[in-house]
C-alpha cells in the first residue's frame, strides 16, 4: 500500500542530533515529524493524489467549510519501537474501520483503508527515525480530514483533504502511572444517543473543554462525562473509557460502561476486554451508576477503577470528587489488575511478549 502514496522528500529535515534531543523528552503532541501524508476527495474524481509531502502549514480560505460547520473528523494511534527495533503499528484496521464510521455521521466521503492504512504505512518507511523506544515512549500517528469547500452555504462539503502528521510521545500524563483524581460532571453533557458520541470528531472535544476547566478549578485531573438524561449513569472520563474492577485476584470481574451510542468504541478498551478475559477475568459491558460506584468503592466490593485510551493507554483512578462530595477508589495507589494488565498491553506493543491476536503490523523501512 505505500506505493499508493508519491514521495517528496524533505530536502530540510530535523538534523538527527536535534531530533535524538527531542526524543529523550518528547513530552505529548510538542514536536512533529519531517513529513506528512495527504489524499483529496472531489465530488468529480472521489479520493485522488494520494502523496507523502515534506510537513508544511496549510493555506485556508476564511469562507472554507469546516471552519464554520464543523465536517472535521480524526484519529488516534500509535507506532512503537519494539525490542528488535523494529516499528509496528497496533490495531490500525480498526482506527480506519472507526475512521470511516465517523465521516459517515458527519456526512463526509468515507476513506478506503487502502488510503488510511498506506499513509501510515508511507510515512513510517521513511520517518521510522522519529519512533522513540522505551515502554513510555512512542510515535502518535494523527489522522484526520475536513471539509474544504469555500462557501457559507449550510450543506455538506464538495470537497475534502485528509492528512496524516506523527507526533513523538512520551507518557500522556506526566506523572507517569499515577492515580488520577476526576470531577463528576453535572453541569454539561459530552453526547447523546442519535448524537455524536460514536463519532471521533472535532465538535464533541470542543464541547469537552469547558468541563475539563471546571474539573481543573475543582483540583481534579480529568471530568467524568455522566449520561444526558438523568446524570446518574457514568460513560467516559474525558476522551478514555473507564472499567471498574469487582473484587480482587482471579476472581475478580472488570465492568465497563456498555455502548449506548453515546460513548466512543475504544480501541484500547475492547483490547482489554480481550486481554482480561484470556488471564482469567470474567468480564461484562453493564451500565454503571455513580451511585454503585461510591457504594462499591466504601464497601470494597470496587476495588480498583482505571481508563484507557490510545494516549493515556491505562491509567488509574484514585479519588472522586462530586457535588455530593468525594470518596478514594481502593486505598488510592494503583491496582495489581491494572496495572497486570497495562504490562501486558505494552508487553505486546513494545514486542516484550509475543502478540497472539494479529494486533500489530510491521512498517518496511526505507532504505
Amino acid at each position: 500500500m505505500t506505493d499508493l502514496f508519491q514521495v517528496e522528500l524533505n530536502t530540510s529535515p530535523v538534523a538527527d542530533a536535534v531530533r535524538d534531543s527531542i526524543l529523550a523528552e518528547p513530552g505529548f503532541g510538542r514536536y512533529v515529524t519531517d513529513h506528512m501524508a495527504r489524499a483529496v476527495w472531489t465530488k468529480d474524481r472521489g479520493w485522488h493524489t494520494p502523496e507523502l509531502v515534506p510537513y508544511q502549514p496549510l493555506a485556508i480560505d476564511p469562507a472554507t467549510n469546516f471552519v464554520h460547520y464543523g465536517q472535521s473528523i480524526f484519529e488516534g494511534l500509535k507506532a512503537y519501537r519494539q525490542l528488535d527495533d523494529s516499528i509496528v503499528t497496533f490495531r490500525a484496521d480498526r482506527n480506519a474501520q472507526r475512521f470511516r464510521k465517523s465521516a459517515g455521521r458527519l456526512a463526509m466521503p468515507e476513506l478506503p483503508d487502502e488510503y488510511f492504512l498506506g499513509s501510515i504505512d508511507a510515512l513510517l518507511k521513511y520517518d521510522n527515525a522519529w519512533v522513540p523506544g522505551g515502554e513510555d515512549r512512542s510515535l502518535y500517528l494523527r489522522p484526520f480530514m475536513f471539509g474544504t469547500e469555500v462557501g457559507l452555504g449550510v450543506k455538506p462539503s464538495d470537497s475534502y483533504l485528509y492528512l496524516l502528521i506523527a507526533s513523538p510521545c512520551g507518557p500522556y500524563f506526566p506523572q507517569g502511572v499515577k492515580p488520577v483524581s476526576v470531577w463528576l460532571c453535572e453541569d454539561y453533557v459530552r453526547a447523546a444517543p442519535g448524537g455524536t458520541g460514536e463519532a471521533k470528531c472535532a465538535g464533541n472535544y470542543a464541547a469537552s473543554l469547558v468541563a475539563q476547566a471546571e474539573a481543573i478549578d475543582h483540583g481534579c485531573d480529568q471530568v467524568v462525562w455522566l449520561d444526558a438524561a438523568e446524570h446518574s449513569w457514568v460513560e467516559e472520563m474525558g476522551g478514555m473509557n473507564l472499567f471498574f474492577v469487582h473484587g480482587t485476584g482471579p476472581g475478580a470481574k472488570l465492568v465497563t460502561p456498555e455502548l449506548t451510542g453515546a460513548l466512543l468504541e475504544g480501541i484500547t478498551r475492547d483490547s482489554i476486554l480481550t486481554l482480561a478475559k484470556d488471564l482469567g477475568y470474567e468480564v461484562a459491558q453493564e451500565r454503571v451508576s455513580v451511585s454503585d460506584w461510591r457504594k462499591g468503592n466504601e464497601s470494597g466490593e470496587i476495588s480498583e477503577v482505571f481508563a484507557c485510551g490510545t494516549a493515556a493507554v491505562i491509567t488509574p483512578v484514585g479519588e472522586v470528587k462530586g457535588r455530593n462530595g468525594s470518596w478514594t477508589v481502593g486505598d488510592g495507589t494503583p491496582g495489581a489488575i491494572t496495572l497486570q494488565l497495562r504490562q501486558a498491553l505494552l508487553d505486546i506493543q513494545t514486542g516484550a511478549q509475543p502478540d497472539p491476536y494479529g494486533w500489530t503490523h510491521r512498517i518496511q523501512m526505507s532504505a
